[in-house]
């Protein structure tokens, strides 16, 4: 929403966040944004106003006289303006408009899916868009709201929320099982045929831990590579040969034997 001379209302709030907080980077945190949109904003704010509205340190940030100004007078506008439109709203609102999920295929098929179909019944007037793909989605450029992810977070400006964990386990089947000797240390599986998910970032490369032991890195052979948890899975329980799954993937084939 922009006001006349183009000052858009989002601006303002940014700036009454970081002018309350003391930072761009616990301001950031309070709108749950990246500090750089908060610093872009202000930066945008100061230059269609033609002034500084904060004097920049290397730890904190302190309003001008200008930005004094602007805190007393506009903010308690703005504030009010936001109740009004809260008081419009009732506790009980439905949930509108679309909602773009993004999720790795068997996370979708195995746990999200259910959740999600209680989700939509809850709110029926909620369009809802899942997104099912083994790659790392961009959300800004495929226009998603939220992406579900396993493994580790990599570094990102996105606001990440931890569900929860989930345990990994060293797999093959019976069938070939019976063509090795079965491995009983961490540097035995070197030798064996591994099969190699290629979405990893190191896929051939493992880290094992023991209470009481030093962490042992163990590098592995692969002819066969994929790129999807599915594929793998399958190749596994023909017979191609071990690796390493998550927990869902496998329970129900450790459950049957």
């Amino acid at each position: 929403m922009a006001l006349p001379g183009q000052i858009d209302l989002n601006d303002l709030m940014v700036f009454g966040a970081v002018a309350e907080a003391g930072s761009f980077t616990a301001g950031a945190e309070r709108l749950g944004v990246a500090p750089a949109k908060v610093s872009l904003e202000i930066a945008r704010l100061e230059s269609q106003l033609g002034v500084a509205l904060f004097t920049r340190t290397t730890r904190k940030v302190v309003l001008t006289e200008a930005g004094h100004a602007l805190r007393e007078d506009s903010l308690p506008l703005l504030q009010r303006l936001l109740a009004s439109v809260a008081n419009l709203q009732t506790a009980d609102a439905e949930l509108t408009g679309s909602l773009r999920i993004a999720a790795p295929v068997d996370h979708a098929v195995q746990l999200l899916s259910p959740a999600l179909a209680r989700f939509a019944a809850m709110h029926p007037r909620l369009h809802v868009d899942l997104r099912t793909s083994d790659r790392v989605s961009d959300l800004v450029g495929e226009g998603l709201d939220v992406a579900i992810r396993m493994g580790w977070l990599r570094d990102s400006s996105m606001r990440a929320v931890r569900l929860g964990g989930f345990d990994q386990y060293v797999v093959t089947s019976p069938a070939y099982l019976k063509t090795i000797e079965p491995p009983r240390m961490p540097e035995d599986l070197a030798s064996l045929e591994w099969i190699a998910l290629s979405l990893m970032r190191t896929p051939l490369t493992w880290p094992f831990t023991s209470d009481g032991q030093a962490p042992q890195t163990v590098h592995m052979k692969s002819r066969i590579r994929v790129d999807s948890p599915g594929a793998l899975g399958a190749l596994i329980r023909a017979g191609a040969g071990i690796t390493i799954m998550e927990q869902y993937s496998v329970r129900e084939d450790l459950a049957s034997g």
